[in-house]
C-alpha cells in the first residue's frame, strides 16, 4: 500500500459532497473522509494523497484554516501550556514526582515553585497525596514531562474535591468560552477548576457538589449531544434549593501557596483537594471551545 491509503476508508466519506454546516455535530469514524477543501489537517486527523481522514473516532469541527476531530474518548495526552491537576506520587530531595494521568509521572522539581526550599526541605511543603494545579512546560523527545508551578493561579490545593472525567469531554465541560462551567458553578454556588487531564477541582456547598458531580456525569454520558448546556441548566434550576443566593461563588481567589499539606482521600475517583480557583482562570487557558 504504497501511498499509505488505508483498506479501512469508509465508503460514506462527505470529501466530495457538500460539507455540513460548520456549527453542526457530526459523527465520523476512523479513517473516513472528511469535507475539508481548502483546510488544513488538525487534531485527530491525516492527510494522503491531498485528501483529510479521521484518525479517531470524534464530532467533526471545520475551524478555517484547520480541520479537526473532538475526540469521544482517550487517555490523556500531554501537550505544552496545558494546565493539570496532578497528585504527589514520590517525594525525593529536590523534586516531586506527579501523577497528571498521561503515559508517565512528571517531575515537580523546586525550582518550579514559588517557595525558597532548602535540599531535602521538599516533603515539608508537599507529600505524597497532596494535589497541585501545574502547567506542563515541556515535552522532551525522550517523553519526559518537564511541569511547573511558578505562574498565575498555580500551586497547591486544599479543601475541595476532585472527580476524574474523560479527558475527551474537557471542551464540553468547559463549554464555549467556558458558557457551560460558569452556567454550573452559578447555579451551585460552587467554585470549579478544571484541569486539560481531565481531573476537576470542585469546592463549595455539599448539595451543590453533589448536584454539579451529577452534571459532570451527564456531560460524561451526553456530551456528544446538542443542546446539553440547555438540559444542565435546567436540572441545576429545578433542584436548586429555595432561597439559594444567584450570584454564584466569589471570583479571583488563588490556591494557597503556604506550606502543609492538603488531607488525604481516595484517588482517583474522588478525594479532597484545594483552595478556590477562578472559574475562568488557568484551569480553562487554552482549552479548545467545542
Amino acid at each position: 500500500m504504497g501511498s499509505g491509503h488505508r483498506s479501512g476508508h469508509r465508503g460514506r466519506g462527505h470529501g466530495g459532497e457538500t460539507p455540513p454546516p460548520a456549527s453542526e455535530r457530526v459523527l465520523v469514524l476512523p479513517g473516513e473522509e472528511l469535507p475539508a477543501q481548502g483546510l488544513t489537517p488538525g487534531t485527530g486527523t491525516y492527510r494522503v494523497n491531498g485528501r483529510i481522514y479521521a484518525s479517531v473516532l470524534g464530532l467533526l469541527s471545520r475551524r478555517p484554516p484547520t480541520v479537526r476531530i473532538i475526540p469521544l474518548s482517550g487517555r490523556y495526552i500531554p501537550k505544552a501550556h496545558d494546565t493539570v491537576i496532578g497528585t504527589v506520587t514520590d517525594v525525593q530531595g529536590t523534586f516531586w514526582l506527579l501523577d497528571i494521568g498521561g503515559p508517565r509521572w512528571a517531575p515537580l522539581h523546586m525550582t518550579g515553585t514559588p517557595w525558597k526550599i532548602d535540599f531535602g526541605e521538599t516533603e515539608q511543603y508537599l507529600r505524597v497525596g497532596d494535589a497541585v494545579v501545574v502547567t506542563v512546560e515541556s515535552i522532551e523527545n525522550t517523553g519526559r514531562i518537564g511541569v511547573t508551578m511558578l505562574g498565575e493561579g498555580l500551586g497547591k490545593l486544599e479543601g475541595g474535591t476532585i472527580v476524574s472525567v474523560s479527558p475527551a469531554k474537557v471542551p464540553r465541560v468547559i463549554g464555549r468560552s467556558g458558557s457551560m462551567v460558569q452556567t454550573m458553578t452559578r447555579l451551585t454556588d460552587c467554585k470549579v477548576a478544571v484541569g486539560q487531564n481531565g481531573r476537576i477541582w470542585i469546592d463549595g456547598p455539599p448539595e451543590g457538589i453533589v448536584r454539579l458531580r451529577e452534571c459532570l456525569r451527564m456531560i460524561e454520558e451526553e456530551g456528544q449531544r446538542p443542546g446539553l448546556t440547555e438540559r444542565i441548566q435546567a436540572y441545576l434550576e429545578s433542584t436548586r434549593p429555595s432561597g439559594a443566593s444567584h450570584d454564584g461563588p466569589e471570583r479571583g481567589d488563588r490556591p494557597s501557596h503556604d506550606r502543609g499539606s492538603a488531607p488525604g482521600g481516595p484517588w482517583p475517583e474522588e478525594r479532597s483537594a484545594g483552595a478556590p480557583l477562578d472559574p475562568d482562570g488557568p484551569g480553562l487557558r487554552g482549552a479548545p471551545e467545542y
